[in-house]
Formats: C-alpha cells, sequence, structure tokens
C-alpha cells in the first residue's frame, strides 16, 4: 500500500463526495424549506442524464450537450412541482413518501417509453487520457474534470445563498418558514425556484457522472439513499452541511471499498477478504450517520442552529 494509491483513492473520495453535494444541496432546501420528503429527486438525476445522451448525439459536443441538459432539466423540475408536487406540501411525511415512491415508477417507465432502459454518454476523447500530477501518481483527467465542476458549483451556491438577497430568502425560509411568511416571502415561488436549481444541480450530477456510469434506467434510486444520508449527517436545510457530509460519505465509502479488503487479506482468505470489505465498506456510511446523529441528533450544520 503505497502513497500512490493513498492519493488516488482520496482523490475518488473527493470527487464522488462532491457528486454526491449536488444531489444533497437541492434534496436539503427542499426539505429544509417546505419539510417535504422528495423520493423523486434521483429520477431527476437520471433525467438529466439521459437529456445529456440525447443533447451529445444531437450536438456532437459533449459539453453543449451537458449544458443544454441543465436548464431542460431545471425545467422539468419546476414543471413537476408546479403541477403535482405543490398539492402535497399541506400532506404528512407518509403521504409525501408513498406519492414520490409512485412517481418513480411513473418516471421509470416513461423514460423506458421514450429512450429505452438505457443509454449511451461516451466521455469526451481529449479528457479519456490520464494527467500525471506528480511524478509517479498519473490520475484520469475527465475525474479531475468532475472534481474541478463540482468545487466551482459548490464556491457559487455558496456565493448565492449566503451572499446574494434570494440565498437570504432561502436561508430564512429553511430556518424559520412561518417567519418568512409573515415577513412577505412568497414561499410558494421561492419554493419552485429552489426546486428547479436542485433539479438543475442533479443534471450536473447526472451528466458529470455518466460517463463514469451506467445511464439506465432506476440509476437515481441507489444514490438517493445516499443523499438522505448525506442530509442527516449535514443537518437538514444547510448547504454547508451538505457539503460537508457529502465529502465525509464519499470519503468513508470510497477509502473504505479501496482498502478494507487489503486489510482483511491480511487475516483471511482473499476469497473472504475480497467479499467483506465492500460490504463493511457500505455499513461503516451508516456507522457513521449513527455516530454523527448519537453526538449531535440534529446533524453537523443544522440550519436551525
Amino acid at each position: 500500500m503505497g502513497w500512490i494509491l493513498i492519493a488516488e483513492q482520496s482523490l475518488n473520495g473527493l470527487q464522488f463526495g462532491l457528486m454526491l453535494f449536488l444531489l444533497a444541496a437541492g434534496l436539503t432546501l427542499v426539505f429544509g424549506i417546505m419539510d417535504m420528503i422528495n423520493l423523486a429527486h434521483g429520477s431527476l438525476y437520471m433525467l438529466g442524464a439521459f437529456l445529456a445522451s440525447t443533447f451529445v448525439q444531437l450536438t456532437g459536443s459533449f459539453t453543449a450537450g451537458v449544458l443544454l441538459a441543465i436548464p431542460a432539466t431545471a425545467v422539468l423540475g419546476m414543471v413537476l412541482e408546479i403541477f403535482l408536487l405543490r398539492t402535497l406540501y399541506q400532506r404528512d411525511h407518509l403521504a409525501q413518501v408513498l406519492a414520490t415512491f409512485a412517481l418513480i415508477l411513473i418516471i421509470n417507465e416513461l423514460t423506458r417509453l421514450v429512450w429505452g432502459s438505457d443509454a449511451a454518454l461516451p466521455m469526451p476523447g481529449a479528457l479519456s487520457g490520464p494527467v500525471e500530477l506528480m511524478p509517479g501518481l498519473p490520475y484520469p483527467a475527465y475525474r479531475l474534470v468532475i472534481i474541478a465542476v463540482g468545487l466551482a458549483v459548490a464556491l457559487v451556491l455558496y456565493f448565492l445563498v449566503a451572499k446574494t438577497r434570494i440565498g437570504m430568502l432561502v436561508r430564512a425560509g429553511a430556518s424559520n418558514r412561518e417567519m418568512a411568511l409573515a415577513m412577505g416571502v412568497n414561499i410558494r415561488l421561492l419554493f419552485t425556484l429552489v426546486f428547479g436549481a436542485g433539479a438543475a444541480l442533479c443534471a450536473v450530477a447526472g451528466a458529470m457522472l455518466a460517463p463514469l456510469l451506467a445511464v439506465q434506467v432506476g440509476m437515481g434510486e441507489n444514490i438517493l439513499i445516499l443523499a438522505f444520508v448525506v442530509i442527516v449527517i449535514g443537518g437538514i436545510g444547510s448547504i454547508r452541511g451538505a457539503l460537508v457530509g457529502a465529502l465525509l460519505v464519499g470519503m468513508v465509502d470510497t477509502i473504505g471499498r479501496a482498502f478494507l479488503p487489503i486489510l482483511f487479506g491480511l487475516f483471511f482468505q482473499p476469497r473472504v477478504a475480497s467479499a467483506a470489505g465492500p460490504a463493511i465498506a457500505s455499513v461503516s456510511i451508516y456507522l457513521l450517520m449513527a455516530v454523527v446523529l448519537y453526538f449531535k441528533p440534529q446533524g453537523l450544520f443544522p440550519a436551525r442552529g
């Protein structure tokens, strides 16, 4: 186990954590402002990937395809919120869970009718090779681009939330929705905009991860579970908490999958070690969440803190 492997896996964890942040940021604001559990958030991630695939094929440019998929997914998200999800605001969480779970099934089938079960989104040829970060440390260029995009989006999102008027309204709605309403904030319009922004972030994550993962129906469900873990760890309604929680989950998952099989190989047979390592790594994410909730029940950076 050398320093090169540690550096590579740390970069992989950073990349995965930043993509989780893009998913969790919109989800935590939706939950924090309107107190709504939206299980269909992962479906927007899936739609972003499928739309990016379509636009890349139409334009012949990966960059143009991704840039077109982002506003298209945002519009779909806002239409979904206006005509369907808005009717669930006054329902209890159980009704929201059941309704949005049904929405997952509907979107999956509609996606299958339009695109089929899967789609292709190849990696840009210019970014398919490695970049030597240090002597003896090559790293895939495309993963570096994902890290750069994730950091840039995180900085822009922080600026919007912390330094602008609309960000002030978002923070007010997340911290005390009733007081924001009393002060004349149009929560309905605010939530539609936040939902659209969350859908756009999903599109960025889906489009950027698609060349590394399979673009297929149902791809949003597994990663949605991790997004919920992120917002629970970070604190519901907190962008800073979503970033810290996403980086923690990304690092724990990636480092665990890379090094636990090596560690177990010192004590067990290779077959047992290779099977137990990834399984324990998956469990470690939820152990991390349990530890955080034990010491800080509201998460690391709760919005109402």
